[in-house]
């Protein structure tokens, strides 16, 4: 049985904002990434290969998939040759022919998809980036693990990974690691009620 990890990894600032880390989405306050990752971004490459490397298969929403498919279908190297290579699950009811090669668009009822993909697959089906996903996963239950890089700055507006919920949602902290000098690396899984 698979496993859902909210990953890839996923970068938030200290007061769990998304948007925008590249400032590609034009956020005014978009651009984090580089500007508060600086000198430690070689060494999270290395986390994000080895991310690559653990995962069975990347789940996505269409807007995160179309971004990472343009980022690394051009692209070379372990990470990009990875990616490239590895299964790809887009949830869309517009997508229909998807470009990214071992791409399968999951077009019914989110919900019942990726139960069904938790099923066929065995190991880690990595969700990178796509945060509206990742609410409705986590929502659902349907989230194992989350791993999150934490960058040393708070943007105090911006979409978060955590919008309101239905009840709380506890979780177990599995594993901390500094990624360079100012970067947090933090693993928890999703505590499950007996």
């Amino acid at each position: 049985m698979g496993r859902i990890v909210i990953s890839g990894p996923q970068n938030v600032s200290l007061d769990g904002v998304v948007q925008d880390p590249d400032g590609a989405e034009g956020f005014r306050l978009g651009g984090w990434f580089v500007e508060f990752g600086g000198k430690d971004l070689e060494e999270w490459n290395k986390v994000a290969l080895a991310e690559a490397l653990g995962a069975e298969a990347w789940l996505l929403g269409r807007a995160s998939y179309e971004f990472f498919g343009a980022r690394w279908r051009p692209r070379s190297g372990e990470l990009a040759d990875r990616l490239n290579s590895m299964p790809k699950y887009v949830v869309s009811s517009t997508l229909v022919a998807p470009e990214w090669n071992n791409s399968t668009v999951l077009n019914g009822d989110v919900v019942q998809e990726v139960s069904r993909l938790k099923q066929e697959l065995d190991g880690e089906i990595v969700v990178p980036a796509s945060y509206q996903l990742g609410r409705t996963l986590i929502e659902r239950g349907l989230v194992d693990e989350l791993r999150l890089v934490v960058f040393p700055v708070v943007l105090g507006a911006g979409k978060r990974l955590f919008d309101e919920t239905s009840d709380k949602k506890p979780m177990h902290l599995v594993h901390t690691k500094t990624i360079g000098g100012g970067l947090v690396f933090l693993t928890y899984e999703f505590v499950r009620e007996a």
